[in-house]
């Protein structure tokens, strides 16, 4: 109960922050939400992707799931809870700008690294199989599962993320015309710094100058 308690007096300190002060920003957002970046990002408890970026409601567009996977463009009987995500980001709130946010330290990444501990599982096997193509390529270079492989499965997830975003064919065509951009980021939580992909070195660089994906 003791953080049920933490989480109401929160609630109360939002609402008196975004709705009883006279600008409160609320009574414009009530009115609908206009963001123009779209974040996808892990549902790690440490990596609110509001909290890092300090954004203000209203400002970013956010879907999160277990390592911030995007899976490829599939038209089935399925249900596409993160696919429909993108396309209201992308054909209803026209964002320009889509992130996909990774992260060190990933209980999901490694849990797909050490997959045998999950295979087990109800629905997160299948998820993480996503990547399974991913972890291969990384363990044949690495040829051990260690620190130093996870983080570069962590990298190379947000890679692969990029490449399936560019499956959706009405992503590719505003990719294409220049009104989206992709862009690839991971938050290094031991050293407190932000990268962005760099497709010149390929390589992740700490972040200064917006670089998107495709350039």
């Amino acid at each position: 109960m003791k953080d049920i308690k933490k989480f109401i007096s929160g609630f109360r300190n939002f609402r008196n922050e975004y709705f009883c002060r006279e600008d409160a920003p609320f009574e414009l957002l009530c009115r609908g939400q206009s963001p123009t970046t779209m974040v996808i990002a892990c549902s790690d408890s440490r990596t609110d992707p509001s909290f890092i970026m300090q954004c203000e409601p209203g400002e970013i567009f956010v879907v999160r799931n277990v390592a911030n996977i995007v899976p490829p463009y599939e038209r089935d009987a399925g249900y596409h809870g993160v696919s429909s995500a993108i396309e209201y980001a992308v054909k209803v709130l026209q964002i320009s700008n889509l992130i996909v946010l990774g992260h060190s330290l990933c209980g999901g990444i490694d849990a797909l690294m050490h997959d045998d501990k999950v295979r087990h599982t109800e629905f997160l096997y299948k998820w993480l199989s996503v990547m399974g193509p991913v972890r291969e390529e990384v363990v044949d270079h690495f040829g051990e599962v260690n620190k130093k492989s996870c983080t570069a499965c962590e990298m190379a997830g947000i890679l692969q993320s990029l490449r399936n975003l560019l499956t959706f064919p009405w992503i590719t065509e505003r990719v294409e015309a220049g009104t989206l951009n992709l862009h690839g980021w991971y938050f290094d939580m031991e050293s407190g710094q932000l990268l962005s992909y760099l497709r010149q070195t390929k390589t992740f660089e700490p972040l200064e100058i917006p670089t998107t994906y495709d350039e």
